[in-house]
C-alpha cells in the first residue's frame, strides 16, 4: 500500500506514517517545508518513509505532487490549523474562520480532486478525513468557530465525496482521533498513539468497509 498523510511532521499526522511504514507501507510524509518532512522522516527513520513539501493551502504544490506521485491508494487528509479557543460565534473573527477554512475544508477538496486519477486507479482506494468530534451538530455549542464550522464542513465534505466515489470502490470516511496531547491538543488527552491508531483503522478497512461515515475508535460518532 501506498498513502499520503499530510501535515505529518508532528503529532498525529507523524504517529500515523510511523504505524503505516512499521507495517510494512510506503508512505509520502508531507510538510509545509521540505526540510520539516526530512527530518520528520528521519525520526521516524524506516525505509518505506518518504519525505514530500506540501503546503495543502498551495495550489503549486498539490500540483506538484499530483504530478510526481506515481502510484497512491490511501489519502490521509491530516493537516489542520487554528483550533480557536479563544473565539465564540458571536464575535468570532471572520479572518480567522477564514484562514481556518482554506488548510481544513479547501486544503482537503483541493488535493482530493488532484490525487483522484491516482486514487482511481489503485486496486484498494481509500480517503480518511480527519475531522474532530467538535463538528458533532449533535452536541455542538459556540465554543471554536473557526476550527468547529471549517471540521463540520469537512464532514459534509466526506458524505459528498462518499456518494459519488461509491461507484469507484473509493472508501471516504472522516474521524476523530479524539482530545489527544499534541501541540493542538493541549495536555491531558489520551495518547497520540490511541488517536493515530483510528485513522490507521480507517486507511486500511476491508475492501467492503463503511463509507461515508464518522468514526472515532472503529465506531461510529452522530453527525
Amino acid at each position: 500500500m501506498i498513502a499520503l498523510v499530510t501535515g505529518a511532521n508532528r503529532g498525529i499526522g507523524h504517529e500515523t506514517v510511523r504505524r503505516l511504514a512499521s507495517d510494512g507501507h510506503t508512505v509520502y510524509l508531507t510538510a509545509r517545508s521540505a526540510e520539516a518532512a526530512a527530518d520528520a522522516a528521519e525520526a521516524i527513520g524506516l525505509p518505506g518513509v518518504r519525505p514530500l513539501r506540501l503546503d495543502v493551502t498551495s495550489e503549486a504544490d498539490i500540483a506538484a505532487a499530483a504530478r510526481d506521485i506515481d502510484t497512491l491508494d490511501v489519502l490521509i487528509n491530516n493537516a489542520a490549523i487554528t483550533y480557536d479557543t479563544w473565539q465564540r460565534a458571536t464575535t468570532a473573527d471572520l479572518d480567522v474562520v477564514r484562514a481556518a477554512a482554506e488548510t481544513n475544508l479547501y486544503g482537503p477538496w483541493r488535493l482530493t480532486q488532484a490525487l483522484l486519477p491516482l486514487l482511481r486507479a489503485s486496486r484498494h482506494p481509500r480517503i480518511v478525513n480527519v475531522s474532530s468530534e467538535v463538528a458533532s451538530l449533535t452536541g455542538m455549542g459556540g465554543a471554536t468557530p473557526a476550527y468547529s464550522a471549517s471540521k463540520v464542513a469537512l464532514n459534509a465534505l466526506t458524505r459528498m465525496f462518499a456518494a459519488e466515489l461509491r461507484s469507484d470502490g473509493i472508501l471516504v470516511n472522516a474521524v476523530c482521533p479524539g482530545w489527544v496531547a499534541t501541540d493542538m491538543g493541549g495536555p491531558g488527552g489520551r495518547p497520540v498513539e490511541e488517536g493515530a491508531a483510528s485513522v490507521v483503522w480507517a486507511a486500511t478497512l476491508a475492501d467492503n468497509g463503511p463509507t461515508g461515515g464518522f468514526f472515532r475508535d472503529g465506531r461510529p460518532l452522530p453527525w
